[in-house]
């Protein structure tokens, strides 16, 4: 991972780094300025000592007078200049000149002094420092803001968003843009949002296909109440009737079913260990199929609830028996440290394009909508159990190339050493 990286993906870092890093700037900067300031100040108020010069002193015919160093002494403004002569027997003399006379425009250099010494005023500390720090504030404010500016605008756009997939608008999507948390963010509001959506729809698809589904056996008992005009009903009838009736109840009963595992947070029965090998030998009793377990001489078990792997072996053979033309075989066996369930039939097979969709809620094969007895829910009954306990089912070929298709419904083996007690699947 390079140096980057935590700065690219955390956003408080990039914040933090703009700002820490606006501010060394700043100090750095005010504390040369501070610095030289100082010096300058310090250089200005300590006195000026002018270096000695040696000094001759002769007179008109040329003789020497005097021979010595000359210094000039320190003094006021305007009171003129002293010098302090030292002799080379060592006698000290001191020599004073009067100060220069004012020359004419005196008063107009006064005046240029005066507004010279008022700029100096405002450029001197601490008014100097004041002026170069808000011409410094204003330099990091500008500098600094857009890279704030810039973090902020995605998260407005995913606020927007937010707010738009609150109104109802299921299909707004926010740009994924970089890998901090933001971009994090972004992709998880994606990833939710298009879950209650492929949810809501399917729940409009449940709730259109039931109606539908209702419709049809509501007529049937609507229109033959009404053709009997009170006379007593026939024996064929009467069977007509009730395989109506439980028709519809099966179809509630299944809506029920695929409402709660599409509710990941209902409790749905109790986990526990579960035979497969009994567990399919009751439902191939049931139906009339043949059982084969002779690679799993022992017991096949599976961590999970009873009553759904049940339905999910019990809805595989009613669509085998739908549709087979001929004997039913059941296979249970260990594969890769995985439970299979296959159900094997000799019908007309699935084409390989509708191996998938046919696990979708309502979905038949063409020319299949007019059989007895399905509604269209339990294959997706099957692939919504088999997901709840971490397992797959899937549609192909039989393995001995014989027409029909085989169902292999997959699911994890219990460990070895799994604890008796039972508990709740949320």
């Amino acid at each position: 991972m390079s140096l980057s990286n935590p700065f690219s993906r955390r956003l408080y870092l990039r914040i933090w780094l703009a700002v820490v890093g606006g501010m060394a700037v700043l100090t750095l900067t005010v504390g040369w300025a501070w610095r030289m300031a100082e010096e300058q100040k310090a250089q200005n108020t300590q006195p000026f000592v002018p270096p000695s010069r040696e000094m001759v002193l002769r007179d008109p015919d040329g003789n020497l007078v005097l021979r010595g160093l000359s210094t000039r002494l320190p003094g006021e403004p305007g009171e003129g200049m002293q010098f302090q002569i030292q002799s080379d027997t060592g006698k000290v003399f001191i020599m004073q000149m009067a100060p220069r006379p004012p020359r004419p425009d005196s008063e107009r250099g006064e005046r240029g002094g005066r507004n010279q010494s008022d700029a100096a005023f405002w450029t001197r500390p601490p008014f100097g420092f004041l002026w170069l720090l808000g011409i410094l504030s204003l330099a990091v404010a500008v500098g600094v803001y857009p890279i704030i500016r810039r973090l902020t605008l995605r998260l407005e756009a995913l606020q927007r968003s937010v707010q738009k997939f609150g109104e109802g608008d299921l299909s707004v999507r926010v740009p994924a843009q970089g890998q901090d948390e933001v971009a994090d963010l972004a992709r998880q509001f994606n990833a939710a949002a298009e879950r209650v959506e492929t949810l809501v729809k399917s729940h409009k698809s449940l709730l259109a296909n039931a109606s539908h589904e209702l419709r049809s056996p509501l007529t049937r008992i609507r229109m033959g109440l009404e053709l009997m005009g009170g006379q007593q009903p026939s024996p064929a009838f009467r069977e007509e009737i009730l395989r109506n009736i439980a028709e519809l109840d099966q179809l509630v009963d299944e809506i029920l079913l695929a409402s709660r595992l599409d509710a990941r947070e209902a409790d749905v029965g109790t986990v526990e260990l579960v035979d497969l090998i009994g567990l399919a030998a009751e439902e191939c009793a049931r139906v009339d199929a043949d059982l084969d377990v002779s690679s799993s001489p022992d017991s096949v078990e599976v961590r999970g609830v009873s009553k759904l792997l049940r339905r999910a072996i019990r809805n595989l053979l009613e669509n085998a028996r739908r549709y087979s033309t001929g004997e039913i075989t059941v296979v249970v066996h260990r594969r890769h440290g995985r439970a299979e369930v296959h159900v094997c039939d000799h019908g007309p097979g699935v084409p390989v394009t509708h191996r998938e969709r046919i696990f979708e809620p309502f979905y038949r094969l063409p020319g299949a909508s007019e059989r007895a007895g399905g509604v269209g829910l339990g294959l997706a009954l099957v692939r919504s159990i088999a997901g709840r306990h971490n397992g797959t089912v899937h549609c192909q070929d039989r393995a001995d190339g014989a027409s029909g298709a085989c169902f292999v419904l997959a699911l994890p083996l219990a460990p070895a050493a799994t604890a008796a007690a039972a508990h709740p699947i949320h």
